[in-house]
């Protein structure tokens, strides 16, 4: 028992470059169906590895998060970038289009009513 549970504590969890996509879909559609239907979108793609492929709004963070979506819209798909990917992502520029692949989280609606837009959570993202 103290073996598997070493073992599951030092184990390292798989890069996605290595893992198979459950879907491919672009970031302007992706947070479109969220929008329109959170809860159909949630049982479609939350906990999905996805291959998004979108145009970069931003990098933050010196290439930790790479926002993806339509430059009109204040509405993304925010992409927290797998470590030994960060060098990669910092530098992309605004308006690259690119394919990330990443594990749905989450989203988070615009709630506020401001206009601050929404948006689509991926994490451990790789890029092709």
């Amino acid at each position: 028992g103290g073996w598997y549970a070493y073992k599951l504590y030092t184990g390292k969890v798989p890069s996605l470059t290595e893992v198979e996509t459950d879907a491919n879909v672009t970031a302007v559609d992706l947070v479109a169906a969220f929008e329109k239907d959170s809860a159909s979108a949630n049982q479609k793609y939350l906990g999905k590895i996805l291959a998004v492929n979108g145009t970069v709004k931003s990098v933050e963070g010196g290439g930790v998060t790479v926002v993806l979506g339509d430059a009109n819209s204040s509405s993304s798909v925010r992409c927290s970038i797998d470590s030994s990917f960060v060098g990669t992502a910092a530098a992309l520029n605004a308006g690259n289009t690119i394919t990330v692949k990443g594990a749905c989280t989450g989203f988070m609606p615009d709630e506020t009513g401001l206009g601050l837009g929404s948006d689509v959570v991926l994490n451990r993202c790789v890029l092709n």
